[in-house]
């Protein structure tokens, strides 16, 4: 499966994606809103490893991209879209993003490709995400996608010691095709 926009390239999964993943995965401008403090070689793997075996289900569930580069081939990233049962019509959507491309709308223009497939080719219902509250940049791309904020759930996650809230977002179907969260 590959989804192309203006300037990324959305592709499955190779085994060498590990390497530039690693990278992205460690930077600590990443970590900061995740509950570790590093990933391990081998825990990358295991990472890679779950995202090419979501290629491999059938009917499939889950679906994770590889985000490049157009220009340079470059890994940037992922971004994917998980549902409970392969003919489940609401799923859940995630994005993450190497810190050194952030700010240049590349998670934005990845996910809004994202959310088009599970809508149009997928036929999804409904499309929900969540962020922890404090990541106001991820928060501005759920909104850009054209979700609603739906709910606060306080002191829900805790992780590097302390309590954090986590925001949820959510689009149906008619909202998209109405064209919310189609500006450039």
């Amino acid at each position: 499966m590959i989804l192309r926009t203006k300037r990324l390239i959305l592709r499955e999964f190779q085994v060498d994606d590990w390497k530039p993943t690693h990278v992205y995965q460690n930077d600590p401008r990443y970590l900061r809103f995740y509950d570790r403090d590093s990933m391990s070689p081998a825990d990358t793997h295991a990472l890679i490893s779950a995202f090419l075996g979501f290629e491999a289900e059938r009917p499939r569930r889950n679906t994770q991209l590889a985000i490049l580069l157009a220009s340079t081939g470059e890994l940037i990233g992922n971004v994917g879209v998980r549902r409970e049962a392969p003919d489940h019509p609401v799923a859940d959507m995630g994005y993450e993003l190497a810190p050194r491309h952030w700010g240049h709308g590349y998670a934005t223009e990845a996910a809004r490709a994202m959310r088009d497939w599970a809508f149009g080719d997928e036929g999804l219902a409904r499309l929900h995400a969540h962020c922890i509250a404090d990541n106001a940049a991820s928060a501005r791309v759920l909104e850009k996608l054209g979700m609603r904020r739906e709910g606060l759930l306080r002191d829900h996650v805790f992780q590097k010691g302390r309590f954090w809230d986590v925001l949820l977002y959510g689009i149906l179907r008619d909202e998209w095709a109405a064209g919310e969260g189609n500006e450039p």
